[in-house]
């Protein structure tokens, strides 16, 4: 059964309000709306740094990397945009070599947007139970660059910062344990965000419904009802649009973990990791525990996946 084995993170030192940022990119757009209701605050950014350096920083905080390295198969980006840098530059080539896993074949899985990090731990428990070997790692690296406008703004979802979750998988082991895995993808809102105003009112109408019929199956899935989920770890975009979803599946709003969401703003597909460590760090897990990773992905691809803690 696949584990999450250890999780470490890189944000960007700056932090910049939102408000602040909103009129740097001569968006007019109510900021106190995005603030009071939304449940946006401030973002992390580092506009000289780079993709690289920020997957190789995250890795490096994963401790075990430095002695299970040589045992890394596997090390997969999976980012929301599939340009994450400018030609000719391969940020997941660097990293490899910056973190020493020569031996890991990398690639990228980016289909479902911000939702493709779940699809990588599937991805990845596939291959190593294919291969057989009990000791065989994948690293999963997610999380992206703003450098373009439109990775930096969603109207009436998001206000996206910069952050990167390195995840180490593994085929077995005692604590977070993945029971399932659901996915749903809306492929007639595949133009999103440039959907036209009656694609775009289908959407959100059929958004909440959606994405909390997927977090249901991945319940059943597990072999558990939503009385069993401790926690949900979402992607962070507005969280009146959260408990909508929280509503639809019959769970109390105190089980949404977005604690993360007023001072990092939406992470991309890192977002749900970001989520753990802080419910960790907070006492909100406890051995024994089930919580859901969530996310949606323009496109639309919806997913969730149960863990035992």
């Amino acid at each position: 059964m696949t584990s999450i084995l250890a999780v470490a993170s890189y944000l960007p030192p700056r932090s910049v309000a939102v408000a602040d940022h909103l009129a740097e990119l001569g968006i007019e757009v109510d900021a106190g709306l995005y603030q009071q209701y939304y449940g946006f605050g401030r973002i992390r950014r580092d506009p000289p740094g780079n993709l690289a350096e920020q997957l190789v920083a995250a890795g490096r905080r994963l401790d075990r990397l430095a002695t299970d390295a040589p045992r890394v198969r596997y090390l997969v980006h999976a980012p929301t945009i599939a340009h994450t840098a400018p030609y000719p530059h391969t940020p997941l080539w660097q990293a490899r070599a910056e973190l020493g896993l020569h031996q890991a074949l990398p690639f990228t899985l980016s289909q479902h947007a911000c939702a493709s990090a779940l699809l990588a731990i599937d991805t990845c428990g596939r291959l190593l139970a294919a291969d057989g070997d009990p000791d065989a790692l994948a690293l999963l690296l997610t999380g992206e660059k703003t450098f373009t406008g439109v990775a930096q703004f969603i109207a009436d979802s998001a206000v996206l910062g910069e952050g990167v979750a390195a995840v180490l998988i593994g085929p077995g082991g005692d604590r977070d344990r993945v029971l399932s895995y659901a996915t749903r993808t809306l492929g007639e809102f595949h133009e999103a965000p440039e959907l036209s105003p009656r694609l775009q009112e289908e959407f959100q109408g059929r958004y909440t419904e959606v994405l909390a019929e997927v977090i249901l199956a991945a319940t059943r899935q597990a072999g558990l009802t939503t009385a069993d989920i401790t926690l949900v770890l979402p992607h962070n975009v507005n969280r009146i649009s959260w408990w909508r979803v929280l509503t639809r599946a019959g769970l109390p709003k105190s089980r949404l973990f977005l604690d993360n969401q007023a001072e990092l703003g939406h992470c991309f597909g890192a977002d749900p990791f970001l989520g753990y460590q802080a419910a960790l760090a907070s006492g909100r897990l406890r051995p024994g525990d089930h919580y859901v990773l969530t996310a949606a992905g323009l496109g639309a691809t919806l997913a969730a996946t149960v863990v035992r803690h």
